[in-house]
């Protein structure tokens, strides 16, 4: 959540607010200490600074993340892209990158993007 974020070089207050209701409210994160987000996104960002830092964290997280929750995380990450509103190129183009880097097939991809654009919609 906190990579797609800072794609565009800016962590906006609505993709916080984004970010921390869905650690407060997802059984996924239930364990999650929530103390310790500001520090993750932290070192998130720090880690997107140095010269190959995509690829770093983009290697960490298919590392770390489990397998049954690769979709959920892709799910997340496009709710916190659609937060503002609106989705940049550069988002749009990192979330096809994690998309691959995570083997997210793209018919499930499709999918979870149409969700989430239908929970955003307004009038």
């Amino acid at each position: 959540m906190v990579l797609i974020s800072a794609a565009d070089r800016e962590m906006t207050d609505f993709e916080m607010k984004a970010i921390g209701d869905t650690v407060q409210g997802l059984p996924v994160f239930r364990d999650f200490d929530a103390t310790t987000l500001p520090a993750i996104a932290s070192d998130c960002v720090g880690m997107l600074q140095n010269e190959d830092g995509l690829d770093a964290v983009l290697d960490h997280l298919a590392a770390d993340l489990p397998a049954k929750l690769r979709e959920t995380a892709y799910a997340l990450a496009c709710e916190v892209a659609a937060a503002n509103g609106s989705v940049s190129q550069e988002v749009m183009r990192l979330l096809e990158i994690l998309r691959h880097h995570l083997n997210i097939d793209r018919l499930i991809a499709a999918a979870i993007e149409r969700g989430v654009r239908a929970r955003y919609a307004h009038l």
